[in-house]
């Protein structure tokens, strides 16, 4: 389909990010269809969580950061279909929604019921400042800096609870290898995130060159979306999983793939390393 003669029907774009997908490409009901359906991968994880709790007890605040999951599956959707700001706000802004209840559970984990209260009250006026500024000024980079802070205390938090409330040393190295994944994934789609934007021009030419449906393969902005989809499920279940002691027998085999195979290929890998 030739983009220059398709008529949107969402209308011109009103966002102030787009990526290097070219808009309405396969059909005029989808700006960037890539970065559109691989967003669904996050409500595909969150899914899968939600039905992990079914049978557990206390499933009603453990159920938020799930559901966090979900919400940016269908704030990224939105956006990336649709291209307007408004619906770009909200992908931002589901960023945090699911980032800040996953910090408030591991900064009060164990805590007393007044560094509870303290540390609700700093992380709703940090998330109210975050976003008022962020939207009204439409200014990016305190909303980059504070998402990426946001990440840099889970992972490293949730570690060090590992490391103190896991007593079984084999269990503790796997629920370790999958935490060191997670922050993997997160890394590797960082990068797919910035060369998307910096080989743009390479990227676009080389879709035109191989044609569809191999072209799918260098959008890098929805590659960042599957990668970040693992990170941020391993997160949350990491961090319900720490939060909630249900670590006394081995999790690993009733996580979402590919945490089954990453855990098992990270140990066969240790173990090779250490019997050279």
């Amino acid at each position: 389909m030739d983009s220059s003669t398709v008529v949107p029907f969402w209308g011109p774009s009103t966002s102030y990010l787009n990526f290097c997908e070219e808009d309405y490409v396969v059909t005029r009901f989808v700006a960037e269809f890539i970065n559109t359906f691989s967003s669904l991968i996050f409500i595909i994880y969150g899914i899968y969580g939600l039905n992990q709790l079914r049978n557990k007890q206390q499933t009603g605040y453990r159920s938020v950061s799930y559901l966090g999951l979900i919400g940016v599956g269908v704030c990224s959707a939105g956006y990336h279909m649709t291209l307007k700001y408004h619906t770009q706000m909200s992908d931002e802004l589901s960023m945090h929604l699911l980032t800040t209840p996953l910090l408030y559970r591991i900064l009060t984990f164990q805590a007393s019921p007044e560094r509870t209260r303290l540390v609700g009250i700093v992380l709703s006026i940090l998330f109210t400042i975050v976003m008022v500024v962020h939207m009204a000024m439409d200014e990016f980079v305190l909303h980059a800096v504070s998402f990426g802070l946001a990440v840099y205390m889970i992972a490293t938090r949730t570690s060090k609870i590992i490391f103190q409330q896991v007593t079984d040393p084999t269990l503790r190295k796997k629920l370790r290898n999958i935490s060191f994944f997670g922050i993997f994934c997160f890394g590797l789609g960082y990068s797919a995130w910035l060369i998307d934007e910096w080989a743009c021009g390479f990227l676009i030419n080389t879709r035109h060159a191989v044609g569809l449906p191999l072209a799918f393969l260098t959008e890098l902005h929805g590659w960042w979306h599957i990668l970040t989809a693992i990170g941020g499920y391993v997160a949350v279940a990491l961090v319900d999983l720490v939060t909630t002691g249900e670590l006394h027998e081995d999790p690993t085999e009733h996580l979402a793939w590919p945490l089954p195979l990453a855990a098992r290929f990270i140990e066969s890998q240790t173990g090779s390393w250490k019997q050279k």
